[in-house]
């Protein structure tokens, strides 16, 4: 991809305050972009968004995707190039805890952005960002394809699937024909540095370390596909180039993750956490108390190695260091909103120079 790309484009993403879009708007902010965020206020404390000064840096509404004649109005009148949708109740206990408030969000707000879309008469290009979880899990070592059959348990994994649904029935109904260009992003878990939401591994881990006390590991041999948050973000915007670009992957979905011999288990995590802060503790709870999860999800991603000439460029020792780097300047400069901003940026840059662009 060009790094020019999206200079002086107007950008809308959505969830802007949460840890993937947080990255997601600094990356458009160091690419020159005009950004309108769109989501509720941080969750968080600390909030990464809050951290990095991004209210600030782009026209900033905090508003509810399910407030759909509110969002209409604001996306409408932005005419935006591109459209970043990855607002969301992300995880799955809250899930549990609280499954309609997850419908709403996750469904109702996802299709309240393609009802926005058709009602644009500027064209333009969106990516909406779904999950791994939108699959049937069966724990297929292979990995799941575009084509394998969705569904999910917990309430979160199962308002993906249905979004991913509504997506091909949306599309084929009347964005198939339209001026505007359209895809879903599907990735695997996602680490880097500024996730403070409970209930996940790096976030629980580092907290705890930090305030000395020993973290509560439910499923020690658990595998995920782990990978920095910024190749994930990158793979994004790969995604809306290559759609303007080629229309003959106009309103297909695309996963994103490493290769299966990458999938690395939490028990590594756990190790590699400890040689970077020595006083890390944790006990391996006997069973977990996470209803219905499963020890291994695994992606095949060849569809957007082929088609958009993507791959992970860290391997999982680079994405950990980045990750804790990060987490250990943030720990020694927490007074300093500017130099962690700063560092942000410095990793960005960093990632720009080894895609060579």
């Amino acid at each position: 991809m060009n790094s020019k790309h999206f200079k002086n484009k107007k950008v809308i993403i959505t969830g802007h305050t949460g840890f993937k879009g947080a990255w997601l708007t600094m990356v458009l902010h160091v690419l020159g972009a005009k950004i309108m965020g769109i989501s509720l206020k941080p969750n968080t404390k600390p909030s990464l968004f809050e951290i990095l000064g991004i209210k600030n840096k782009v026209n900033n509404n905090f508003l509810d995707i399910t407030n759909k004649k509110v969002l209409e109005k604001k996306i409408i009148s932005f005419k935006p190039d591109y459209i970043f949708h990855l607002a969301a109740q992300p995880l799955i206990n809250i899930s549990y805890a609280k499954p309609y408030l997850t419908w709403q969000s996750n469904l109702i707000g996802f299709i309240n952005i393609i009802e926005t879309v058709l009602k644009l008469k500027k064209k333009c290009v969106c990516v909406l960002v779904t999950s791994d979880k939108c699959y049937e899990n069966n724990e297929k070592i292979s990995g799941y394809t575009e084509t394998d059959r969705l569904g999910g348990i917990d309430p979160y994994s199962a308002s993906k699937a249905a979004a991913e649904i509504s997506f091909k029935s949306y599309f084929k109904s009347y964005l198939k024909h339209s001026k505007h260009l359209i895809a879903t992003a599907r990735a695997g878990n996602v680490i880097g540095g500024g996730d403070w939401n409970k209930g996940r591994i790096i976030p629980d881990c580092i907290t705890m370390a930090a305030a000395n006390k020993t973290v509560k590991i439910r499923n020690i041999n658990s595998s995920r596909p782990w990978q920095h948050v910024i190749e994930i973000v990158f793979g994004y915007l790969n995604l809306a180039i290559c759609l303007k670009k080629n229309k003959k992957i106009n309103g297909e979905s695309f996963n994103f993750g490493p290769k299966k011999n990458k999938i690395i288990k939490v028990n590594e995590i756990l190790k590699n956490i400890k040689k970077t802060w020595p006083n890390f503790k944790w006990v391996a709870l006997k069973t977990s108390n996470l209803k219905n999860e499963t020890n291994l999800l695994v992606l095949n991603c060849k569809k957007s190695e082929k088609y958009l000439k993507w791959k992970l460029r860290l391997n999982f020792s680079k994405t950990l260091k980045l990750t804790l780097e990060w987490y250990k300047y943030y720990f020694q400069n927490q007074n300093n909103s500017n130099k962690i901003t700063l560092f942000t940026i410095k990793q960005i840059h960093q990632y720009i120079k080894l895609l060579n662009l």
